[in-house]
């Protein structure tokens, strides 16, 4: 009998409007005790969430996963870091792009995979300027007036 979808997907909307997205990874998450029951009931968040090289690992910081209500002993800090799990050519990658100047890696979307893992949608990034976030906003504007034309 197959697994059914999981309808569970928690975006990163401020991410998009911050950030140039310049290439794209997902990874599989590092999770204990009642965290991923706590996903599975949607409650987490990634507003300012990013990630960070310790050696030879990545880790993310600043997701919040909320304590799961029914959990007793195996109750998990809402904001630790986790830590991500990649092949080793894509963290060489990624640890030799974030060397350059203005260089970052944001968490852009947190799901559950069809075989019931958690995963974790991060990007390569680059900060918009001030007049990059002004144009976004006006096509932004331009796409739902044309949308309200069209109904």
């Amino acid at each position: 009998m197959p697994k059914a979808k999981s309808k569970v997907e928690i975006k990163n909307r401020k991410a998009s409007f911050e950030y140039e997205f310049l290439e794209t990874f997902t990874a599989g998450i590092v999770l204990s005790g009642t965290e991923i029951k706590s996903i599975r009931a949607g409650k987490a968040s990634l507003p300012d969430s990013y990630c960070y090289f310790i050696g030879n690992e990545l880790y993310v910081r600043n997701m919040h996963i909320a304590e799961y209500w029914w959990g007793s002993f195996n109750k998990h800090d809402p904001k630790r870091d986790r830590k991500l799990l990649l092949n080793r050519k894509e963290l060489r990658k990624l640890a030799r792009a974030i060397k350059e100047k203005g260089l970052t890696i944001v968490a852009t979307r947190l799901f559950i995979a069809d075989n019931g893992y958690a995963k974790l949608n991060i990007a390569l990034a680059r900060g918009k300027k001030e007049y990059d976030k002004r144009h976004t906003i006006k096509e932004n504007d331009i796409r739902r007036q044309e949308d309200r034309y069209l109904r």
